[in-house]
């Protein structure tokens, strides 16, 4: 073979083992799935070459448990950010599992395999990934149900008749809406969302001014048979420590609706303070909206 066969060789030995070289690429689970009885939970991964984001990658993959047989669990995952991929699944139980990834861009084939442990869910939703867990559920329906004893109480006094049989149904009606949990956990969000936005702006709920807000509070419900009772029953040391966590963030809220409603003034100095409210409402509302779609929200 002469020089020049030997160098075509050589050129096209390296050629081949170009084409044939794999993209470096290496996925990172950046949100674990989370087992939940016959619901979904998301997975999100992200792809990246000498740590810059890979787009445009056609992502599967395929869970195992490792110590038991559930048979394969199939998910496809969609790009919806720069080398972030997410999907979902509805995980058989809680343990170990094998995740082996299949990625495909350009005719080019990767797979990964990672180990995960899917725990179960800590919570009925998740803001940013901070957990709405059910103690904090029930502690809403607590509330909630304990303003409808105390307005039942208010309304026994008040009323007669078929004005009190009136006033009784509907607290009847708000008290089976009250065992509605996504209207529990939406309540929870709006408090939340609103928390977070004081604090981006730059607002804190100092220790006097929360305890200023649980003494008032404390007040309305000493003067309140029904209050009284239900809070023993529930547990006062617990009931009050759970009611000075809310009002940290109530604080914050009532920070975030100063705020609106000195903004409504600034822009509207001759309106009159009914006018101010209306339009403060709905100004609040529509942060409140914008709020909630500018955060990462799962309902499991």
């Amino acid at each position: 073979m002469n020089k020049w066969s030997i160098l075509g060789v050589i050129l096209l030995t390296i050629l081949l083992s170009a084409c044939s070289s794999k993209p470096s690429w290496e996925v990172e689970i950046t949100k674990d799935p989370a087992f939940l009885k016959g619901k979904t939970s998301t997975i999100e991964i992200e792809i990246t070459e000498d740590a810059k984001p890979v787009n445009g990658v056609e992502a599967t993959a395929q869970f195992t448990m490792v110590e038991m047989d559930h048979g394969t669990l199939e998910v496809t995952l969609e790009e919806d950010a720069d080398g972030k991929y997410a999907g979902h699944a509805e995980f058989p139980m809680a343990g170990k599992y094998e995740a082996v990834f299949f990625l495909v861009k350009d005719g080019q084939e990767v797979e990964k395999v990672i180990e995960l442990d899917v725990e179960k869910a800590a919570g009925v939703a998740s803001i940013n990934g901070e957990w709405i867990t059910e103690e904090d559920v029930d502690f809403y329906r607590f509330i909630n149900t304990l303003h409808i004893e105390m307005a039942r109480e208010t309304d026994s006094e008040k009323y007669s008749g078929e004005e009190l049989e009136e006033a009784m149904n509907y607290w009847d009606s708000q008290e089976e809406m009250n065992n509605n949990q996504n209207t529990l956990v939406a309540q929870i969000i709006r408090l939340r969302a609103m928390a977070m936005l004081g604090e981006e702006k730059g607002h804190q709920a100092t220790e006097e001014e929360v305890q200023a807000e649980v003494e008032k509070v404390r007040s309305q419900y000493e003067e309140s048979k029904a209050a009284k009772r239900l809070i023993a029953e529930y547990g006062e040391d617990k009931f009050w420590k759970y009611q000075e966590a809310q009002y940290q963030k109530i604080v914050l809220t009532q920070k975030v609706q100063a705020d609106v409603i000195e903004l409504v003034k600034k822009d509207s100095p001759e309106a009159s303070d009914q006018e101010v409210r209306f339009t403060a409402e709905k100004k609040y509302e529509e942060l409140l909206v914008s709020q909630v779609d500018s955060l990462e929200i799962e309902l499991l």
